[in-house]
């Protein structure tokens, strides 16, 4: 395939630029099982408080690309830098610890209260170790609640919860930790509307409050980007086809030659929509 680079100023090597959260180089991926090549030498990096959106067709690598910055594999080829350390020469557990992921198959006893399941991210288990959390772990976890917005939840079961709410309480979880990268992979499933909104809002808020933390989020729908949200990278096949600022990646064209359809993006207010206009013609 035919490749469009778009310019990406995360790229600046100026002695002002912060050190990167995220450094990737010619990195692919191959899966033995049919040599099938899963990303294609991809190159990206991500700097402090930067959020990227992570967008391309099913198949297209986002999750194996996602499993690279969580430390849960290695590239085959190429080489892949999180927070300051090289896949391959650092205990990715310890790695692992610093990072905030999420994801809506996350196993989480339904049982446990929020506040519960918020002080597992302290241990990063799936049960709660009780005799680990003292009186600041479980302070900090109503912290983390009132920070999604979320604190009157804390003694609710989480198997009760609404799917936007369980969203809010992993993402709590997650930043028990107090991560430096946040990965979200696609956070906004099978949501309803006003639940969308309500995660879009608790997200832009917590980019107001941590200004150097960075964040990627996966998702195939334009109108679940917040609007902190200010680089995007489209892969398709395994190939980045565009990356950058978002109004310089998020275009009528690229979408199209992303996804296979003509598509019409439009912005307003900080947010995106985008609705298709048929299959691309054939070039």
């Amino acid at each position: 395939m035919t490749g469009r680079t778009v310019r990406d100023t995360s790229h600046d090597t100026s002695q002002e630029t912060p050190a990167a959260v995220v450094l990737l180089r010619e990195v692919s991926v191959r899966r033995h099982a049919g040599d099938h090549l899963i990303l294609d030498g991809v190159d990206w990096t991500v700097r402090p408080g930067e959020h990227w959106a992570l967008l391309g067709a099913n198949g297209a690598g986002k999750t194996t690309l996602l499993r690279l910055l969580g430390a849960l594999m290695h590239p085959t080829t190429g080489s892949v830098e999180v927070l300051g350390s090289r896949l391959g020469r650092v205990d990715v557990r310890d790695l692992r610890a610093r990072i905030g992921h999420v994801t809506t198959a996350q196993r989480v006893p339904g049982d446990l209260t929020a506040h519960a399941v918020v002080l597992t991210g302290h241990t990063g288990t799936v049960q709660p170790l009780w005799r680990v959390y003292d009186d600041e772990v479980r302070r900090r976890a109503h912290e983390r609640l009132a920070e999604l917005d979320i604190k009157e939840l804390a003694d609710r079961p989480y198997g009760v919860c609404s799917g936007g709410q369980r969203a809010r309480i992993l993402i709590a979880r997650a930043l028990m930790a107090e991560p430096a990268l946040l990965l979200l992979d696609e956070p906004f499933n099978a949501l309803d509307l006003p639940s969308r909104e309500d995660l879009i809002d608790a997200l832009h808020q917590l980019a107001g409050g941590r200004p150097r933390l960075a964040t990627v989020t996966v998702t195939h729908h334009l109108e679940e980007l917040s609007p902190v949200i200010g680089h995007a990278l489209l892969l398709r096949e395994g190939r980045i086809l565009a990356r950058g600022p978002v109004t310089e990646v998020l275009t009528d064209a690229t979408l199209t030659e992303c996804f296979g359809r003509g598509i019409t993006v439009t912005r307003r207010d900080g947010r995106w929509a985008a609705y298709s206009r048929g299959r691309a013609p054939r070039g």
